[in-house]
């Protein structure tokens, strides 16, 4: 285990251990470089590990239906077998680059040195989207995010928000909770049609054109345990009973440190070229964190910008080599 005040050598740094970051540090050990792999998260697997290890992922190749811990668990394999040196729970502040490489500062004072670098950090550094209503229930009933399903069970969840993780928690719990109701501000979802049209098929009750008022316990205070929550529908005071809340309003993003190395940026993401080269020498990108003409962030596109950015980051770290090494399915 690498120790706070370490230098960590390395032919490349991957800086995210999500989706997109595991799939590139098991690429660069299939091109046999040396790899350290850093996430200001405790464990591998992004987002997909802290918030939605439970969801359904409909998107990736050859696989109709993946619960997101079950394509970490795969991810996270195959990763491994590049044998790359993990430098988890550390975040990344100062980036030096140079004409032999770069050098990348941890928060812990860790030194890692490498030849180039691959950027899979997501959204960056996020924080939920507050209520305010439920100010002073979080944590005693209130949730922004639903990474297991059982703690629900027979309870009356109300869920808040319209997008994709609203729609999504509320067809995983209605088969599981005693009842589930879905509260949007407008009529109009963010949401994936496919997943809207099936939650208004189900037993889920949709609550639209709707405020969260208050939140109170069962005297009618905010002393005990939640036990209803007050909506304001078209100026008309509704009360349900709810002993769980999930305030899925979204996140507020922040690349953080990345956003003083001098990378150029568009609107919080990245910007790089068709070789997911940044505007930093010997600097990549890939997944949902990068941005150019045409960008469509899922999965499935942040596994071939990191294959396309570890292989143009291979002739940089070697001259000699090739960016395309041929196919892995080719023998020796």
């Amino acid at each position: 285990m690498v120790t706070s005040g370490s230098i960590v050598d390395c032919d490349l740094a991957v800086v995210g251990a999500g989706p997109s970051g595991l799939f590139a540090t098991y690429y660069a050990g299939f091109r046999g470089m040396r790899v350290a792999l850093i996430d200001s998260l405790p464990e591998l697997g992004g987002q997909i590990t802290a918030m939605y290890p439970e969801k359904a992922i409909l998107d990736v190749a050859g696989f109709p239906d993946v619960k997101g811990r079950d394509l970490v668990e795969g991810l996270v394999v195959q990763a491994l077998t590049a044998k790359p040196e993990q430098l988890l729970g550390r975040t990344a502040t100062e980036l030096v680059t140079d004409d032999d490489g770069l050098t990348l500062t941890l928060d812990d004072d860790t030194a890692v040195r490498a030849k180039a670098m691959v950027i899979t950090a997501g959204i960056g550094k996020f924080s939920p989207r507050p209520l305010p209503a439920a100010e002073g229930w979080i944590g005693r009933g209130v949730e922004f995010f639903v990474p297991a399903f059982e703690p629900y069970r027979d309870r009356d969840v109300v869920i808040v928000g319209g997008g994709d993780s609203a729609f999504d928690w509320a067809l995983h719990l209605e088969p599981i909770a005693r009842s589930v109701t879905l509260v949007h501000r407008r009529d109009a979802f963010r949401a994936h049609q496919r997943t809207v049209d099936h939650v208004l098929a189900s037993s889920v009750q949709v609550v639209t054109k709707a405020e969260v008022a208050a939140l109170r316990d069962g005297a009618g205070g905010t002393a005990g345990p939640l036990a209803e929550l007050e909506l304001v529908v078209d100026g008309e005071s509704r009360v349900l009973p709810a002993q769980a809340v999930v305030a899925a309003l979204g996140f507020v993003a922040d690349l953080g440190p990345l956003q003083q190395w001098g990378l150029e940026t568009h609107r919080r993401h990245v910007v790089v070229d068709p070789s997911m080269r940044t505007s930093l020498p010997r600097v990549f990108a890939a997944g949902d964190i990068t941005e150019y003409p045409g960008k469509v962030r899922l999965i499935a596109v942040g596994f071939g910008e990191a294959a396309t950015a570890v292989n143009n980051a291979a002739v940089v770290i070697d001259p000699t080599a090739h960016v395309f090494p041929g196919h892995s399915s080719e023998g020796s």
